[in-house]
């Protein structure tokens, strides 16, 4: 009879050590705490803006011209099919050292006095040779640029609004200048396209 209590004390006891090792060792050892804190991440790479899409052609190229050391006028073109006229964005370099200028520029017509965009921007005609242009002090590069007649169009369509002149992004810039050109007549909508323009070439 005492053999048998003997025992069952003993088995007793080996249980409550074991009961007590699981509670006791329920956690991980060198285990870190973790918190709400520690999923979040903070990056410290910037974030870059996407470049304005119709505005730009090319991207920037070694010792382009800054936007700020060019001018814009309008030369004479090459004459343009019926019911369109082709005229020339003549873009002249102000600044001190030569630059380069490579592709197609943005052009759009302005208007309301405050540069608003007016209509759809040029379409590029990317059957022009596009070479490397290096521009010296002075130095000038000029671009085709043919404007169809809004005319030519039902007002409906065009909803025709006088327009100041254009808007012009050096390729690669997005930055722009405005050139002055009176007489010009530019749809509003965003389904008639009125201008196309080639690639710049050294003049």
């Amino acid at each position: 009879m005492t053999g048998n209590w003997t025992l069952r004390a003993a088995a007793s006891a080996g249980l409550a050590v074991a009961l007590a090792l699981v509670v006791t060792g329920c956690g991980t050892p060198n285990s870190a705490p973790t918190t709400g804190s520690a999923s979040a991440s903070t990056s410290t790479t910037p974030s870059t803006s996407p470049r304005p899409t119709g505005t730009t052609t090319a991207v920037p190229i070694e010792g382009q011209c800054d936007t700020a050391d060019l001018t814009g006028t309008i030369g004479k073109g090459g004459g343009g099919a019926a019911g369109s006229v082709e005229v020339t964005i003549v873009l002249t370099n102000n600044g001190s050292t030569e630059c380069s200028l490579q592709g197609w520029p943005g052009v759009s017509f302005v208007g309301d006095g405050n540069g608003t965009q007016l209509g759809k921007p040029a379409d590029f005609d990317r059957s022009t040779p596009h070479p490397t242009v290096v521009l010296q002090p002075g130095g000038t590069a000029q671009a085709p640029l043919r404007i169809t007649q809004a005319l030519n169009y039902p007002e409906a369509d065009c909803k025709p609004q006088p327009a100041d002149g254009f808007r012009v992004y050096p390729p690669g810039s997005t930055e722009s200048l405005f050139i002055k050109y009176d007489g010009a007549t530019a749809c509003t909508t965003d389904t008639v396209s009125l201008l196309q323009v080639g690639a710049l070439v050294g003049s």
